[in-house]
């Protein structure tokens, strides 16, 4: 290569290089410019942290999903929160997961401290793991309950400014369009969605719907009011607004709710866990029994030992049961059961299950069938005549089968216990005279 072309090739780099320079100086004159800075902001104020609890929460509720006895406690609180959140599936999701996170965070490190303290118990540790899934049951409702709470709560600052509101348009929508605005508080999707319910062409078909979705009765009534003010026109009572006295009403009823609430939190506060206790101290009081008296370790492996601790278990399931309904403090309280396609409904469908339920089933027209259908209107309830047989078969099912394997563990015990209990002529009486007549000779001995 010549000299003459080498100094062509570095005249050319160093243009280059002083085009590139000049280049970045007249871009960076104009990226210092108002607008791309006002731009720069706005990206700024978008942009998420490296690490998120928001993204956190949505990757976490759809590895839920797809977990198979988690999904069901997913859908569960899903379905609760949905009314909670309407139309709004990005809270749903965050609290479905946050909700589940805490519970698991709770319920796991139990379970594996149960199954460590009762390794050499297998009954005793299905019972407790049982006993442990319902324990699941009660941190989530009463995770979902706070949220209702609190929503009850915020619905008293929401009724005060309703009326404030209401004496400024005189117009009930407007009222609640304008107060409806606070995007930080739960309730105002409520109020958006009553607003929405007011100004629809066929507000009386939208406002059934509501009450089928609302989370409370006092929503309930205050739609109604609202719709048949808006309808109707609002009237003077001794000068004062009814529409007002309505909701004056309603707040009264609402602080009468949240007192009640809290007393019943107050009054069964950890009622729920003390009510497992009896069942989680049966193993330690059964060691330190036969460890103290050994005389208690034929009772606690015989029959009669194995018989009481059943009882023992069976009672405190009652007991747990009883305290959970008396604690339900009637907030939402919705089916969040499939009531489309349930499990009944799946196995119905199959011929052989078909027939067999059928053969249960009494048939119409018969006094049986009328009695059986007047008690399912009388309670409200949800189950079809068919799902009803299902579930009193399936019970009987695993009664017998509980039965069985009840009776052949006890029978199992009682065999062992003759084949392997020692002969022992060791008695409390007789240990304790002995006792005393050593005593004696020793007292005897130093006169």
């Amino acid at each position: 290569m010549s000299n003459e072309m080498i100094y062509y090739i570095m005249g050319g780099a160093a243009g280059a290089f002083v085009l590139i320079v000049l280049i970045y100086y007249i871009l960076s004159k104009k990226m210092q410019t108002s607008e791309y800075k006002r731009i720069q902001n706005l990206q700024q104020g978008t942009k998420e942290k490296s690490f998120s609890t928001e993204i956190l929460f949505q990757k976490l509720y759809l590895t839920y999903i797809k977990i198979p006895f988690i999904k069901r406690y997913a859908l569960k609180i899903r379905r609760r929160l949905e009314i909670i959140n309407i139309d709004d599936e990005y809270n749903t999701r965050k609290g479905t997961a946050r909700i589940l996170t805490k519970s698991l965070a709770i319920i796991v490190p139990i379970m594996l401290i149960t199954i460590i303290l009762t390794s050499s118990n297998y009954l005793l540790m299905f019972i407790l793991l049982i006993f442990e899934v319902f324990m699941i049951d009660t941190f989530i409702d009463g995770s979902v309950d706070k949220i209702d709470n609190k929503i009850l709560r915020e619905q008293i600052d929401f009724f005060a400014e309703i009326r404030h509101a209401y004496h400024e348009y005189n117009m009930v929508e407007e009222a609640i369009y304008q107060v409806s605005q606070d995007d930080e508080k739960d309730v105002s999707r409520q109020g958006e969605k009553i607003y929405e319910i007011l100004i629809s062409d066929d507000p009386e078909m939208e406002l059934e719907k509501y009450y089928d979705i609302a989370p409370n009765s006092f929503l309930k009534e205050f739609a109604g009011i609202s719709y048949l003010t808006k309808e109707f026109g609002d009237r003077k009572i001794d000068g004062a607004s009814l529409y007002l006295q309505n909701v004056n009403n309603i707040t009264q009823e609402m602080q009468l709710e949240i007192l009640k609430r809290d007393k019943l939190n107050y009054v069964f506060q950890s009622l729920s866990v003390i009510s497992i206790a009896p069942v989680l101290l049966l193993e330690p009081l059964k060691n330190w029994s036969i460890s103290n008296f050994s005389f208690t370790a034929s009772w606690y492996e015989g029959k009669p030992g194995m018989i009481v601790q059943i009882l023992i278990l069976i009672l405190t399931f009652i007991s747990y049961i009883l305290v959970r309904k008396l604690k339900d403090n009637g907030s939402t309280s919705i089916n969040t059961k499939n009531t489309e396609n349930p499990w009944q409904e799946k196995l119905y469908k199959k011929k052989p299950i078909k027939k067999i339920v059928d053969l249960f089933i009494p048939k119409e027209r018969t006094k049986e069938y009328r009695k059986v259908k007047q008690l399912l209107k009388d309670s409200a309830s949800s189950l079809k005549m068919r799902w009803l047989y299902i579930n009193r078969i399936s019970l009987a099912i695993v009664t017998f089968i509980a039965s069985i394997i009840i009776f052949t563990q006890l029978h199992v015990v009682a065999i062992n216990y003759v084949y392997t209990e020692p002969t022992t002529d060791y008695d409390i009486m007789r240990w304790s005279i002995g006792k005393r007549r050593k005593k004696g000779d020793g007292s005897n001995r130093t006169r």
